[in-house]
């Protein structure tokens, strides 16, 4: 019914393109709306990586032995604590309440994660007036909701803030060490839009970062297929944005991924401060949408190319 709305076309042509699609391309349903096949010759439909392409380049390039060093927050944390540059503290059966109290002390501003998962479920905001004189309650509070780690918040560069205060807005910084080259296979700024966390999955949007200059080259785009030339809260431009230390944030993944070389393919969740760039995490199984979006690709021409310059497909 959406598809129908969007495209003119009738329910039977797009039920049918959609199970063409699957069978050809191992195409998603979800695949299909991101990246609008029904408008999309077969020869442009060749270009985007679906589920099961993606699926197969996870499995290629990274060794599930080795997912849980990214996966548990608390391992990503103490593996990269230099790029992660912050103070956080695991709520593990051993924390003792003089450390918690004490790390509590330290900080006034906190973002509390489960250990495990994605796309921003669970993650909270808690300031300071929430747990003076409650110490010990609000640790218990936390466990009961599955929080594992507990974490300074990044204040962002206010350039940064600019765009959306309420968020962190990060880069999502996808490395390949790809048998015919190694670097970054594609870039997109994570824009938040009145959440405290910046994922599509959480109402955010996306926009397509120009690799080589750090600036926006696209409209922001959501999940849902809206797109925004200006942030709808700020009224900041999108398109030609500057990302302050995007170079050396792009240094920071690169060398990131060669210390576990096992895992080739990783997506990097990258904030900006006013001192430089800071890993928020890394991701395992990087999502194939954000990078599919069709409003990035006006010319239907989707990201397996670039793909194709690091790996045979």
């Amino acid at each position: 019914k959406i598809l129908k709305e969007r495209s003119g076309k009738s329910r039977l042509w797009l039920l049918c393109d959609m199970l063409r699609c699957a069978l050809k391309y191992n195409a998603g349903y979800v695949d299909y709306k991101i990246a609008e096949m029904y408008r999309l010759t077969d020869e442009q439909k060749k270009t985007q990586i679906t589920r099961g392409l993606s699926n197969t380049i996870v499995r290629r390039m990274n060794d599930k032995a080795y997912w849980y060093l990214f996966d548990d927050k608390a391992t990503f944390n103490r593996l990269f604590k230099d790029e992660v540059n912050r103070d956080w503290i695991e709520l593990s059966d051993e924390l003792s309440l003089e450390d918690w109290k004490a790390f509590l002390d330290r900080n006034d501003d906190l973002i509390c994660k489960p250990l495990e998962g994605s796309s921003g479920v669970g993650i909270e905001r808690h300031t300071k007036e929430e747990w003076r004189g409650r110490e010990e309650a609000f640790l218990q509070e936390l466990r009961e909701k599955k929080i594992g780690i507990v974490e300074e918040r990044v204040i962002q560069h206010p350039k940064m803030a600019e765009m959306c205060p309420t968020s962190v807005n990060t880069i999502r910084i996808a490395t390949l060490l790809g048998d015919k080259k190694q670097g970054i296979v594609y870039a997109f700024l994570r824009i938040g839009n009145g959440k405290v966390m910046d994922n599509v999955d959480q109402g955010g949007m996306a926009a397509r970062i120009d690799l080589e200059s750090g600036t926006l080259l696209t409209v922001g785009a959501d999940k849902q297929g809206n797109t925004y030339t200006e942030h709808p809260m700020t009224h900041t431009p999108i398109i030609g944005f500057q990302i302050p230390y995007f170079k050396e944030a792009c240094d920071m993944c690169l060398k990131a991924a060669q210390k576990v070389p096992q895992m080739r393919f990783v997506a990097w969740d990258v904030a900006i401060t006013e001192k430089g760039p800071v890993f928020i995490e890394g991701n395992s199984f990087p999502s194939h949408a954000i990078p599919q979006f069709a409003a990035h690709f006006p010319d239907g021409v989707g990201i397996l190319p670039r793909f194709e310059a690091f790996i045979d497909l």
